[in-house]
């Protein structure tokens, strides 16, 4: 059975991190893009950032970039997301998703994201 399971998310002061984990089990995906979403209350879900799967490529969303970083350790099957100079406007539910079609980081097209996970909570206060 293939999982994804986020971890990391927690309540935090604006201005504060958060490092935002997804382990994958039941199968690799070492050779595959993977990627972190989020979804606010009565919001659609957004894409936040995506790396290739041997790590060379990333892509952010404008609103995250220069605050948040994705990396992976293919070794353990895992992705990261380092959340710094969190805002109020930053609090959503955040979701990690893997792209077995394996397109180009840069291609928002959401049809390529098959496996998702259930999410975690991230809360920046004011």
């Amino acid at each position: 059975q293939v999982q994804l399971v986020e971890s990391g998310g927690g309540l935090v002061q604006a201005g504060g991190s958060l490092r935002l984990s997804c382990a994958a089990s039941g199968r690799t995906f070492s050779s595959y893009p993977m990627g972190w979403f989020r979804q606010a209350p009565g919001k659609a879900r957004e894409f936040v950032s995506a790396i290739s799967w041997n790590g060379r490529n990333t892509n952010y969303a404008d609103l995250v970039k220069g605050r948040f970083t994705i990396s992976r350790d293919n070794t353990k099957n895992t992705m990261y997301l380092q959340m710094s100079s969190l805002k109020p406007e930053d609090t959503a539910l955040y979701y990690c998703a893997v792209d077995t079609f394996s397109a180009p980081v840069t291609d928002r097209n959401m049809a390529k994201w098959t496996y998702w996970g259930q999410g975690t909570q991230v809360t920046v206060s004011s």
